[in-house]
C-alpha cells in the first residue's frame, strides 16, 4: 500500500518523446525529491528538504542552540530519566525564548528578561523554577565554552528555593511504621539505604557482586567517588536472607541487582518511586523523603563516635555536609539516646 504524503507537490510533464513523467517536490516551490515514491532514497530526500528548512528558520536563534545541545556527548551521557526531564524543560525554554537572537545573549540586560520568567515559575513552584534554570544555565555554559554564543547571562544565578533538611531524620518510630507496612522488596530497599547512606540511583544499580559478605563497594554515580561500607549485622541478615531466597527460587529474570521488584526484575526509577510513595502513605509516614535516610545514617555514625572524616568516607558526603549534620548531634541529646537505632540494630542504651 502506498501512502500519499501530505504537503508533497506533484507535477506531471510530457517529455519530447511523448512520455508522461511525474515529478515530486517537497512542497510547492520546494526542492525536487529523488528516488521512486516510497523508497528509502525518496523518504530521505524529503526529510533532508524539511530539515534544511527548519535549520534555516532557527539559524541565529536560541532554538538552534537548544537543539544542538541535545545532540552533544555531554547530553548523551546523562541518565535516561535525566535526558527525558531535560528534553521536557528544554522544550519549555524553546517555547518561551526559541526566537531570541543568539547575538542578544551578549547583552547583559537579557539576564533580567530570563530571570523574570524564572520568578513567574517560582510563584507556583520554586523548585521547578530552579531546576528549569539549572538546565538553561548548563546549556548556555556548554554553548559559551564552545564560542557558539557571545555571552553566558545565567552564570552564577542564585536559587529561589532554599531548604535545609539536615535535621530531618527518620526516627525509630518512623522506621518501624515503614518496615511494618513494606513489602519484602521495599523492606530490603529501606534497610540497604539505612545501612549504606547511598543515593537512590546507586542503590537501584547495586549488584550482588558488590557485596562479598562483609562490606559493600560503591562507585557513586554523581561524584565518581569510591566508598567502602562495612555491613552492619541488621543489614547483613537482610542481604543474606534475600540472597538465599533468590537462589532457592530462581525466576525467569536474570537480574543481578540486589534490589528487585515483586517480579524479581530490576526496579525502574519511576516504578520504585511510585511504590515508595504508596508504602509511605500506607505507613502514615509524612514529611520524610527517601533522601532523608542518607542524612539519618550519617547522623547515626556521628552519634556512635565516628569522626567527620570517617563518616564522609563511608557515606560519600563532603566534609562540609557532615559538619552541618554534626551540629544537630550535639544539639539534641534526647535524639541521640532515644530516637535513633544503633548501627548494630539494637536499641540505644541510656
Amino acid at each position: 500500500m502506498r501512502v500519499r504524503l501530505k504537503g508533497v507537490h506533484r507535477v506531471k510533464k510530457t517529455l519530447a518523446d511523448g512520455t508522461v513523467r511525474q515529478y515530486h517536490y517537497a512542497w510547492r516551490g520546494g526542492p525536487r525529491l529523488s528516488g521512486e515514491p516510497g523508497t528509502p532514497e525518496y523518504l530521505q530526500s524529503l526529510a533532508d528538504a524539511h530539515k534544511g528548512t527548519v535549520e534555516a528558520k532557527i539559524a541565529g536563534k536560541l532554538s538552534a542552540i537548544i537543539r544542538a545541545y541535545q545532540n552533544t556527548a555531554e547530553f548523551r551521557v546523562l541518565a535516561a530519566k535525566t535526558q527525558k526531564d531535560y528534553k521536557s524543560i528544554l522544550a519549555k525554554i524553546e517555547g518561551k525564548f526559541g526566537t531570541f537572537p543568539i547575538q542578544g545573549l551578549g547583552d547583559r540586560r537579557c539576564r533580567a528578561i530570563f530571570l523574570q520568567w524564572r520568578d513567574e515559575i517560582a510563584e507556583t513552584s520554586p523548585r521547578q523554577a530552579d531546576y528549569t534554570f539549572q538546565v538553561f544555565a548548563r546549556m548556555l555554559a556548554w554553548a559559551y565554552d564552545l564560542n557558539k554564543v557571545p555571552g553566558h547571562p545565567l552564570e552564577k544565578v542564585r536559587k529561589v528555593y532554599r531548604s535545609d533538611r539536615s535535621d530531618v531524620l527518620w526516627h525509630r518510630e518512623d522506621q518501624d511504621r515503614f518496615l511494618a507496612a513494606a513489602t519484602p522488596e521495599m523492606r530490603l530497599a529501606f534497610l540497604l539505604a539505612l545501612g549504606t547512606a547511598q543515593r537512590q540511583a546507586d542503590l537501584l544499580a547495586m549488584r550482588w557482586s558488590q557485596y562479598p559478605g562483609d562490606r559493600i563497594r560503591v562507585r557513586q554515580r554523581k561524584t565518581g567517588q569510591f566508598v567502602f561500607i562495612p555491613v552492619i549485622p541488621e543489614l547483613k541478615r537482610a542481604l543474606d536472607e534475600a540472597r538465599e531466597s533468590r537462589e532457592a527460587r530462581p525466576t525467569k529474570s536474570a537480574a543481578t541487582t540486589i534490589l528487585v521488584n515483586s517480579r524479581g526484575e530490576p526496579w525502574t526509577g519511576d516504578g520504585f518511586r511510585a511504590t515508595w510513595r504508596k508504602t509511605c502513605q500506607k505507613a502514615g509516614v509524612a514529611d520524610r523523603t527517601f533522601h532523608d535516610i542518607r542524612g539519618t545514617t550519617a547522623t547515626r555514625l556521628l552519634m556512635l563516635g565516628f569522626s567527620v572524616g570517617q563518616t564522609a568516607a563511608i557515606t560519600g558526603h563532603t566534609l562540609a555536609q557532615v559538619t552541618t549534620l554534626e551540629k544537630y548531634v550535639s544539639r539534641d541529646e534526647l535524639l541521640a539516646s532515644a530516637q535513633l537505632v544503633n548501627m548494630d540494630g539494637t536499641e540505644p542504651v541510656n
